[in-house]
């Protein structure tokens, strides 16, 4: 599972519409499509670009600050539970995923994009009453007939996320990472090769900590006390969320060229929980992998 780095910081805001396309794709039963996906980093390849392939597929990028937003979302939702996957509707949270935003040229919000074969057809801004959607959506349908293929059979379908990670969402969602840890723990309890959970759980550690650690001066605190572990264990953490990866790691692996047992353990780590949530090809995490392996042999 990759995870919500943006520039090598975790994007906390991307953490959260992560969560919410996972609680999502929990309500869908096991090789359905679901007609209402939260599109994030992760799933826009597959469920909007390659979907409307298949099937239009009508995009709102908005804002949850925005009451004017939140109803069209919950209307083009309404909608499309309606339509019989004769469309799809994406949402994607332009404050959680500006990228995406960007990607498709929003210069307001709420704006809405139909796609079809990946590429724009209509669009509009702002919000619409729902008889005006109805008919906006059934030309965006008639102007596609014959044109693309429609969804194929449940066995060709994309499949969806394990139904076991939906608890953690939640607790998630209600900032209980506690909960959540315990969740993904009790999966790799009985699955101890699970990535995907395993990589959630490092996500959730790394988040309760910052929670914990908020409103402190984490790296005025480690300067000032080189040699307290658990200061330059916060001091990390605060550094990789910043985007300074390389001297987050760089940090452990100092620590640990001059520690040894128990710390030197505890310390190694916490390095590879943060190396696992970074793409394993970034030239910085195979710096740090490299180093690693001089420090430990």
């Amino acid at each position: 599972m990759s995870t919500p780095f943006t520039g090598g910081a975790i994007d906390l805001g991307e953490v959260k519409a992560r969560a919410e396309a996972r609680a999502q794709a929990a309500k869908t039963p096991a090789g359905a499509i679901p007609p209402v996906v939260m599109a994030t980093a992760d799933n826009i390849e597959a469920e909007v670009l390659r979907r409307s392939q298949q099937v239009p597929v009508i995009v709102q990028v908005g804002t949850a600050r925005s009451p004017q937003s939140e109803q069209l979302k919950e209307d083009l939702s309404t909608l499309a539970q309606q339509a019989n996957l004769a469309w799809i509707f994406a949402y994607i949270d332009a404050d959680a995923s500006p990228d995406l935003a960007g990607m498709l040229g929003v210069q307001a919000l709420p704006t809405v994009v139909a796609l079809a074969d990946a590429r724009p057809l209509a669009d509009f801004q702002g919000a619409q009453p729902m008889e005006a959607l109805q008919q906006w959506t059934a030309a965006v349908v008639q102007a596609c007939a014959g044109k693309l293929p429609g969804l194929g059979a449940p066995e060709d379908q994309q499949p969806v996320e394990d139904p076991r990670f939906a608890p953690a969402t939640e607790a998630l969602n209600n900032g209980d990472f506690d909960a959540a840890i315990a969740v993904y723990d009790d999966i790799l309890a009985h699955e101890p090769q699970n990535k995907e959970a395993a990589a959630a759980r490092d996500s959730a550690k790394l988040l309760s900590r910052l929670s914990q650690n908020k409103g402190r001066d984490v790296l005025a605190e480690a300067a000032a006390h080189p040699e307290d572990i658990d200061a330059q264990l916060a001091a990390a953490d605060k550094e990789i969320v910043n985007g300074q990866t390389e001297a987050g790691y760089q940090r452990l692996l100092d620590v640990m060229a001059r520690t040894s047992g128990k710390d030197k353990d505890t310390v190694k780590q916490r390095l590879l929980e943060l190396l696992a949530l970074a793409e394993p090809d970034d030239p910085v995490v195979l710096a740090a992998r490299a180093r690693l392996a001089s420090v430990l042999f």
